[in-house]
């Protein structure tokens, strides 16, 4: 078993412990945070995925924690004796040590078994590498055997005598280091004895005992030796190499050894080996290997007494076995050394030591099977290491650590439960102030809900009171008191639309709208909002819409045009002098979009002042740390529109140590900000939520005394013809294509050197269908009118600063108009931001009078200044974007209305507005009354109709006018009734819109839902009315004249 396995065998053991510690311990905590106050009190602060996980989360481990809560008030609830606890720490202890112990005793018997596996290769690789070295040897002896056969035997006369074998041996000994010696035995029958003899001139010597093995005599003399007796055949060797030439004339078959292994050998056809005995001069261990040398003609599958009658003779090697296992050791490095011995196991009783001692060691050794190509004789290779095992320290220092975890682990649960009182008394207490907790929250929700509905009933009726005594005769004085007190009921009507607001996201209650909206439009009437302002501050208010952003979108309009009232309040609070400038584009133009991305000159912006670098408000949004920006945004592969909208001011800036809670409900940058300008200083911390809602993010860069710009991004879905369930909530709006109709051809001279003022002025002046030609001085604007190369010019529009700067470059440009000779004199306008600017062109008249129009630039405005100008189109304001009101009375002149609410003064409020705009109106103070009113047929063109009302609400009285209309519809178109008896009106749907001041529940969604056609909040506002009303009533020709 290795480290790495024992090393994960207690990593597993220790991570269950820790994890069962961790799961005791989190019972009661996970208990209290599944079910107690956290959750419910801040999961309104989620946003919609947050909510999910929690809801997941509650589903996965909602019914675990409560079976855990159940046990633990079974058990742990109750005071359990300490006696109990000692029990269970000691049989802990106990099962743990027996573990310990039979860990030690498994890694014990892993090591062995590793050390047996180590010593099992190293002998495995020695036996191997000491065959193979051996047989090397034995090859060539074989070799040589070959020789004698092909030039001994196979020349006549033979090539080969004593002097040529020994020096071919002598000069071939380097290919058997592990001979010392070999030589060379024929084979002689008894009847050419005689004749051998004489040839060879010396008589077949006796070999008598092994103790006279020839090889073992030192002082030998063959001469001596007696000759071979008489027997059928002989075998005397008649060439030796020079270290065992004094074997020459000896009788191999005199021997009983030698001759079995000479018999053995020529039989076989293989090699055979002697047993062990000591060589003489070195008196070290070694074997004889002999070859039988047959006819070159003897076939593979000879039997064996062929092989007999067609041996020649026979070759024999003598091999040192010490030194043949010396070297290999030798060359074998080892860290860890063992001892070998080498055995000749031929007899297993009486096994022959070939090499190796006989210490004793500590029984553990391993046996290695040798071949050395003797099937007859048996070797093996005995290995033992030469040293003792090491202490298993291994096994100690796990078995000790598993040991000491588990004991820790034991006192961690008895910590723990002396805490578990304790906890449990903690986790009582806070429930009890988490159940306070949720009963003042459902307190404050009720009471949000049940003041906004209490003040802005009784509001209601003030403004619009307030309203319809501004229009009875006052004098100026008198004018200015209703005035002023209309405008602190809406400032009041404001506070509490952002404290409810605040209200909702706390709560999670605040979601958005999905309607089809005209971008423009409402920057046009946010520009309209802050006008005034702006005006008598005299700094420049402008908007900028890229070409690429469509000009139709769906989504929440109101939010989106809250989120732009707020940053733009704030900057027409905190902006003396300089400009306000708001930008909208598609987030991918910002990576192609030079004059977006570069930081601004003090010369290119809007009003020439420096401002603070835009790029670091929304450098660190995550949009933009996206690879790939195109691809996610493109809207040629989706429906989804990303917008990037700043708003840049020249303000005072915010200070550094102020800038981190900007956005933080009801924290303004200082105390004295609040003396001077105002506010709760929650509108940010609204719009932060609002952006979140929008999947958009927002952020901002500020520099004090140079100003500051506010970055936020939104997501709207594009307008396609599939859209049509969008249609319902779009107020149709034909004017601005009217206007556009009544510009169209016409061309425009704008001088202005400011490029930025410039694109802005050319943006709003296009908008009207009108061709807008830039230049940047008088000089160059008479230029371009005086050449005949363009196109006739219709108006000239000059800015104010511009104009004013060079008197008599202006008069001079106002004589250079005049002399020009055109059928049609171009019309001279100017821009200006401050009424007051326009007193210096008092002493200029004529014709060419220039006509002010006053900025911030809007296309109903710019429109209107025009027509009144050049006397074109329909000069009645009501159709150019002037006032709502002019619009209402035309829309609801001689409509019949229906006005359902339960409360007085709101009837009276309600009825008194319409009645001013011209419609007529029936009151009723109960939608139970108001069902039958409204059975078909009827000639109502409208209801107006209260939500909270006692008895039966407007939801229902709405479901039950839909029901109504459904049966009789379906009548009519089944013909089970004349279309004549119901007015000749085959699908009857009257338009209702909700009316009440309780924001939080009367949304748009549930009104929708019950079968209304819109929502009007509260006190009424000509232009909501006016968006509402005009969905759903078209001018007639007669009042369009």
């Amino acid at each position: 078993m290795s480290f790495l396995h024992v090393l994960g065998f207690g990593l597993k053991v220790g991570h269950l412990l820790l994890m069962l510690c961790c799961w005791i311990i989190s019972v009661i905590p996970t208990h209290w945070f599944i079910n107690g106050g956290v959750m419910e009190t801040k999961i309104g602060l989620l946003s919609d995925g947050g909510k999910k996980w929690v809801r997941l989360w509650e589903k996965m481990f909602g019914n675990s924690c409560k079976i855990s809560h159940h046990w633990y008030q079974k058990f742990w609830s109750k005071k359990v004796g300490k006696t109990w606890w000692r029990k269970l720490l000691f049989t802990w202890v106990l099962i743990w040590t027996m573990v310990s112990l039979w860990i030690f005793w498994y890694l014990c018997l892993q090591a062995s078994e590793k050390r047996r596996e180590t010593i099992g290769s190293m002998c495995d690789e020695r036996a191997r590498m000491l065959q193979d070295q051996f047989n090397v040897s034995m090859n060539h002896v074989q070799a040589i055997s070959i020789l004698i056969s092909t030039f001994h035997h196979g020349k006549i006369p033979s090539v080969i005598d004593q002097e040529t074998f020994a020096r071919y041996t002598k000069r071939t000994a380097f290919e058997r280091p592990l001979t010392s010696g070999v030589a060379y035995a024929v084979r002689v029958l008894h009847s050419e004895r005689e004749q051998f003899e004489k040839q060879q001139g010396w008589t077949i010597k006796k070999m008598d005992t092994p103790e006279q093995t020839p090889v073992q005599k030192d002082n030998h003399a063959a001469e001596n030796l007696e000759p071979s007796p008489v027997q059928e055949e002989y075998a005397p060797v008649i060439f030796a190499q020079d270290t065992v030439s004094h074997v020459i004339s000896l009788d191999m078959l005199s021997g009983k050894e030698d001759r079995e292994n000479v018999l053995r050998a020529r039989a076989s056809g293989k090699a055979v080996l002697t047993a062990p005995f000591r060589l003489f001069k070195t008196n070290s261990l070694g074997v004889i290997l002999t070859f039988a040398v047959y006819k070159s003609d003897l076939p593979s599958n000879a039997t064996p007494n062929e092989r007999v009658q067609a041996t020649h003779g026979y070759l024999g090697g003598v091999f040192h076995i010490e030194s043949l296992v010396e070297k290999l050791l030798q060359q074998l490095a080892s860290k860890q050394t063992i001892l070998v011995n080498v055995d000749d196991t031929t007899d297993p009783d009486h096994p022959i030591s070939m090499y190796g001692s006989n210490v004793l060691d500590d029984g553990l050794q391993h046996v290695s099977t040798l071949n050395f190509g003797d099937p007859y004789r048996k070797h093996e290779m005995r290995c033992r290491f030469k040293q003792k095992a090491p202490w298993p320290w291994l096994a100690i220092t796990t078995s000790s650590g598993i040991l000491v975890i588990a004991l820790l682990v034991g006192h961690i649960f008895h910590a723990t439960m002396n805490r578990i009182a304790k906890v449990e008394e903690d986790y009582q207490d806070m429930m009890m102030l988490k159940k306070r907790a949720e009963a003042a929250d459902v307190a404050k929700s009720q009471f949000l809900a049940t003041v906004s509905h209490e003040i802005r009933t009784p509001m209601n009726g003030v403004l619009g009171m307030l309203h319809m005594l501004i229009d009875t005769e006052l004098d100026v004085t008198q004018e200015d008191y209703v005035r002023t007190a209309q405008a602190s009921g809406k400032a009041l009507v404001s506070l509490i639309n952002e404290v409810l607001d605040q209200a909702k996201i706390e709560s999670g209650k605040l979601e958005l709208e999905a309607v089809k909206f005209d971008l423009q439009a409402i920057l046009d009437d946010v520009l309209s909002l802050f006008s005034g302002k702006s005006q008598e501050k005299g700094v420049e208010l402008a908007v900028y819409v890229s070409d690429r952003v469509p000009k139709m979108l769906i989504g929440d309009p109101g939010r989106f045009r809250q989120i732009i009232t707020n940053l733009m309040g704030n900057s027409i609070k905190f902006t003396e002098k300089g400009h306000i400038f708001v930008t909208i584009h598609l987030v991918e133009e910002l990576m192609d979009s030079i004059e977006v991305e570069t930081e601004p000159a003090p010369k290119n912006t809007l009003s020439g002042l420096p401002v603070a670098d835009g790029r670091r408000s929304w450098e660190g949004f995550r949009i933009f740390n996206q690879e790939g920006l195109t691809s996610p945004f493109s809207s040629s592969s989706s429906d989804l529109f990303h917008l990037i909208v700043s708003v840049e001011d020249t303000g005072v800036g915010i200070p550094e140590e102020a800038q981190s809670r900007v956005f933080t409900p009801f924290m303004q940058v200082g105390p004295s900000i609040s003396r001077i300008h105002g506010g709760t200083g929650i509108g940010l911390s609204i719009s932060k939520c609002l952006v979140n809602l929008m999947n958009g993010e927002i952020g901002f860069v500020s520099r004090p005394n140079v100003g500051s710009t506010f970055t936020f991004t939104a997501v709207f879905s594009g307008v396609s013809s599939k859209s049509n369930e969008y249609n319902k909530c779009q107020p149709t709006n034909s004017q601005s294509n009217a206007v556009s109709s009544e510009f169209k051809g016409m061309a425009a001279l704008v001088v202005d050197p400011n490029p930025v003022r410039a694109k802005v002025s050319r943006y709003h002046i296009q908008r009207l269908g009108i061709h807008v030609e830039v230049v940047s001085d008088q000089n160059q604007g008479f230029s371009s009118l005086s050449s005949g190369n363009n196109t006739a010019i219709n108006m000239v529009l000059v800015e104010q600063d511009i104009w004013d700067k060079d008197c008599n470059l202006s008069a001079l440009f106002l004589n250079k108009l005049k002399k020009l000779d055109l059928k049609v004199p171009p019309k001279l306008f100017l821009l200006a931001n401050s009424i007051n600017s326009t007193r210096s062109n008092a002493s200029v008249s004529g014709i060419y009078t220039p006509t002010v129009i006053m900025k911030p630039l809007r296309v109903s405005m710019l429109a209107a200044s025009l027509q009144r100008a050049l006397g074109v189109g329909n000069k009645d304001p009501s159709q150019n974007g002037g006032h709502p009101s002019l619009s209402l009375r035309n829309l609801l002149r001689g409509r019949k209305i229906l006005v359902v609410d339960d409360n007085n003064v709101n009837l009276r409020v309600a009825a008194g507005a319409l009645k001013r705009y011209g419609a007529d109106v029936v009151c009723s103070d109960s939608g139970k009354k108001a069902i039958p009113m409204l059975k078909p047929p009827h000639d109502f063109d409208a209801c107006f109709m209260d939500i909270q009302m006692p008895e039966m609400d407007g939801f229902e009285a709405t479901r039950r006018i839909r029901e109504m209309e459904r049966n009789v519809n379906s009548r009519i178109q089944h013909g089970e009734v004349s279309m004549e008896a119901y007015g000749n009106i085959s699908n009857w749907h009257l338009p209702i819109l909700a009316m009440t001041a309780d924001v939080i529940q009367a949304t748009n969604e549930e009104c929708l839902r019950c079968g209304m056609d819109g929502y009007v909040s509260k006190p009424f506002e000509a232009e909501q009315l006016y968006r509402e009303v005009s969905r759903f009533f078209q001018l007639s020709p007669d009042q369009n004249q």
